[in-house]
Order: C-alpha cells, then sequence, then structure tokens
C-alpha cells in the first residue's frame, strides 16, 4: 500500500510578507519530506533501495528533479528577477538539509563534502532539466520525467532497473509533483490561515 503524506505549507500568519529566504526554507523542506516519501513508496513497491550510499543517491536524483519543477513554478508565481534568490535559498538550504542527514547516517567527511557534491549535482543537472518542458498546471513534460527515470536507474540493483521509468512516470512523478504544486499555493498565499486548511495530502 503506498504512503499516503500530508504536509503543512500555509503559515501561521499568511498575511505577512515573507523573504524569499522563508519561502524557500519552506519549500526545502517539503522537497525533502517529498523526496523521502518517493523512496519509501519505491521501496513499497518492491524496489530495493538499500540504506546507505544507494539511499542517499536515490535522494539526491530525486531533489534535483524536485527543485528543477519547484524552479519552474517560482517563475510562473515570481516572475524572473525574484525567481533567482528564492532558488538560490532553497537550492542552498536543501543542501544543507542532505548533509546533516548524510552525515548523521555514513558519518562526518573532512570539509564541506556533501553539501558541496549536491550543490555541484544540481549545478550540472539543472541545464539538462531546462531544456525539457514544464507548464502549469500539467507540469512537467515526458522528457522531463524520463530523464529522471533514466538517472535512477543506476540507483537500484539490476534487476529493478528495467521498472524504474515505469514506475517514476506512472506513480511517483505525478503524487510528488502534485504535492509540490499544492504546497507552493499554500506558501506563496496571503490568505489569512482560517480561509484554507493548512494540511495538503498525499492521497
Amino acid at each position: 500500500m503506498a504512503t499516503n503524506l500530508r504536509i503543512k505549507a500555509h503559515w501561521f500568519k499568511a498575511e505577512q510578507p515573507k523573504s524569499p529566504e522563508q519561502t524557500a526554507s519552506a519549500m526545502a523542506f517539503i522537497a525533502w519530506r517529498v523526496a523521502i516519501n518517493m523512496l519509501k513508496r519505491m521501496r513499497e513497491a518492491g524496489f530495493d533501495i538499500d540504506a546507505g550510499p544507494a539511499y542517499f543517491g536515490f535522494v539526491r536524483e530525486v531533489l534535483v528533479f524536485l527543485l528543477c519543477g519547484i524552479d519552474r513554478m517560482a517563475y510562473a508565481q515570481l516572475g524572473a528577477e525574484a525567481r533567482t534568490p528564492f532558488t538560490t535559498a532553497l537550492v542552498l538550504r536543501v543542501a544543507e538539509i542532505l548533509r546533516e542527514n548524510e552525515a548523521d547516517l555514513l558519518g562526518p567527511v573532512e570539509g564541506d563534502d556533501y553539501r558541496e557534491r549536491f550543490i555541484d549535482q544540481f549545478n550540472a543537472l539543472s541545464s539538462h532539466y531546462a531544456e525539457f518542458g514544464w507548464s502549469e498546471p500539467d507540469g512537467p513534460d515526458f522528457a522531463f520525467v524520463r530523464y529522471l527515470g533514466s538517472r535512477l536507474e543506476a540507483t537500484v540493483p539490476e534487476k529493478d532497473r528495467h521498472w524504474v521509468i515505469d514506475q517514476v512516470m506512472a506513480a511517483e512523478v505525478p503524487e510528488a509533483v502534485g504535492m509540490l504544486q499544492r504546497s507552493m499555493q499554500g506558501v506563496f498565499s496571503t490568505e489569512p490561515r482560517s480561509a484554507r486548511r493548512g494540511s495538503l495530502s498525499g492521497d
């Protein structure tokens, strides 16, 4: 049975202006939870993703995909000028969350390797994702999603690789993108909290 994820994505005082760093921090935490939820769902679907380097290899690929999607949504909502500080803060905060979790599970490394590794990966792959289409409310086009699936093939055992792209395209990405879209609406909403529900369901 697929994991259901509930995400709180509405400010307590939504009518107060939020800085790009504040909204980016909120979306970074949501993106992290969505990525972990996708991993759990893949495991429940029968994919063997072991704890350790393979776990974080999978999560990093998903996070890059999610952040590229959030960046597209931010452009639509904020415009080109405001999008840049938002996305920069978003990537840096996700890199910190990832570093903390990798260090806890895999042990610390000298310097800031976990963080820098993710930033380098995002910088490299974001130019690839930029070649694909994304529209609202439809989300990513076929090539955008297929590229994620092809990247994830290397993070699962050989016996599972044949099914990764189908699983990602048919089940995981629609679920994840839907949660991100609803979360972006909540995070950028200026409606008072009483005017809308503050939790979003992945049901």
